[in-house]
């Protein structure tokens, strides 16, 4: 896929890490007990700046919805040994959306032996498939840079106590 035919997000904990959108719900920590999911809720949107939106031939309107409905669903999805999603965790780098509505998400993991390494990036599929205008999802494993606690956001580090 071209650089012409994509808009790229930049780092998305960069653009947004002060800005959370409330999480619908834990669709991930099935058979996780032990564990309570923290909720961060807010009503902040995420706007895609002018110069990325430029380069798509989306409208920006119809970009920054996807953009939001987007991060809110991935904002569905928690690591199940971590009572925190994984948006908030810092986990997704890029989201990309094509002029073709197909979206490509890199992502990482807490730790690059996580039991959950085979499943999560299906859960992320998953929670991003339904999207309303999103075509087709694809999401790619990245561990460069390497995931490390200051990725995650303010919220995520009160919900964990470490702040």
């Amino acid at each position: 896929m071209s650089k012409e035919d994509k808009i790229m997000t930049e780092n998305v904990k960069d653009k947004i890490e002060d800005t959370p959108v409330a999480v619908a719900q834990d669709t991930s920590a099935q058979g996780i007990t032990a564990l309570e999911p923290k909720p961060i809720a807010s009503t902040a949107k995420h706007e895609v700046s002018e110069e990325e939106a430029a380069k798509s031939a989306l409208a920006p309107e119809e970009l920054n919805r996807m953009t939001n409905d987007i991060i809110a669903a991935i904002k569905t999805v928690y690591d199940p040994e971590i009572p925190v999603d994984i948006f908030e965790l810092g986990l997704i780098y890029k989201i990309d959306i094509a002029d073709d509505r197909v979206i490509t998400i890199d992502m990482t993991l807490t730790a690059p032996g996580c039991p959950v390494a085979g499943e999560m990036p299906v859960w992320v599929q998953t929670a991003v498939s339904p999207v309303e205008g999103v075509m087709d999802v694809k999401v790619e494993m990245v561990f460069d840079p390497p995931w490390d606690m200051s990725r995650m956001s303010e919220e995520a580090q009160i919900a964990l106590n470490m702040y």
